[in-house]
């Protein structure tokens, strides 16, 4: 059997080989099958034992194949799934890496950029919407995103779980708008 293997199927239809094996023979038969399953590799003397076992053995080598097989497929499913789920390199041997070490590489370049060439290409996303939203409120949401500390490796915009430049443009252009509508006092009435 398989090393390390816990559990196997044992065929309901095994049950007329066995019915025709008296109780004590069957009784062999089921110790002789939990020594083979737990890898002990059992030798009978009995005849009979070893001619009801045989087609039970080699449906557990079968079945062995099958199980190593959808062992493998699986195991290259999730690592496939790994992959497209973090964006990882293809299958190839020279492009395997962990997700710890794709995770680790990706945050080390964006930290090892100067953070005023980061702010530049920032910049430089931001002048296509300058003709939408005009430079003021560009500047403005530029500073804002930009901000960061002295000892800061990362600027505002880059602590983010997510980013999307232009829905982040828009919902600050709908609150620049809505701290510009007037306030209107309504009037109130005088008694005389």
């Amino acid at each position: 059997m398989a090393k390390d293997k816990k559990s196997f199927i044992l065929y309901a239809d095994a049950i007329h080989t066995i019915e025709k094996l008296s109780d004590a023979d069957a009784g062999q038969l089921l110790k002789h099958l939990m020594r083979y399953v737990n890898d002990q590799n059992p030798v009978t003397d009995n005849p009979l034992v070893d001619i009801a076992f045989e087609p039970i053995k080699q449906q557990l080598k079968r079945d062995l194949v099958k199980f190593e097989d959808v062992k493998v497929k699986r195991s290259e499913a999730g690592k496939a799934g790994a992959s497209k789920r973090w964006h990882l390199p293809s299958n190839d041997s020279k492009d395997k890496q962990s997700i710890t070490k794709i995770a680790v590489t990706d945050t080390v370049t964006v930290i090892s950029k100067d953070i005023n060439k980061r702010k530049q290409e920032f910049a430089s996303d931001l002048t296509s919407f300058v003709g939408t939203y005009g430079k003021v409120m560009i500047r403005e949401f530029y500073d804002y995103w930009t901000e960061h500390g002295d000892r800061d490796k990362k600027m505002r915009f880059e602590k983010e779980k997510s980013f999307n430049l232009e829905l982040r443009l828009e919902r600050w252009n709908k609150n620049v708008q809505e701290r510009n509508k007037p306030k209107f006092n309504l009037p109130t009435t005088i008694i005389d």
